[in-house]
């Protein structure tokens, strides 16, 4: 089992940046791909950004490349997701996600999620 605990959500204006971090507890956690995802009122489940269980390779979202920025720090235990130039359209549920090696952009193939934190950005 791993658990992942989320923080750093908030309330900004646009135009600001966030910093969320995700500590992870349980099993090795550096042999996990770590991945964060979204989800607004209404709308589905979707990727954000991922890192592979290395810190090797890093993956985004369209809608997010060139302002959000992965990174993970396995002494710590912990990812983070710098989130700069944020736009309305960035308001949501922030989760973390954990799966075995490789990653991926499907929510369903993740095996370890956290509760979430809310990003609300007001225009």
């Amino acid at each position: 089992q791993v658990q992942l605990v989320e923080s750093g959500g908030g309330m900004v204006q646009a135009g600001g940046s966030l910093r969320l971090s995700c500590a992870a507890s349980g099993r090795t956690f550096s042999n996990y791909a770590m991945g964060w995802f979204r989800q607004a009122p209404g709308k589905e489940r979707e990727f954000v950004a991922a890192v592979s269980w290395s810190a090797g390779n890093t993956y985004y979202a369209e809608a997010v490349k060139g302002r959000f920025t992965i990174s993970r720090d396995n002494a710590k235990n912990t990812v983070y997701l710098q989130m700069n130039s944020l736009k309305p359209e960035d308001t949501a549920v922030y989760y973390c996600a954990a799966r075995r090696y490789a990653v991926n952009y499907y929510p369903s193939s993740y095996d370890y999620w956290g509760q979430g934190t809310q990003v609300t950005v007001s225009s």
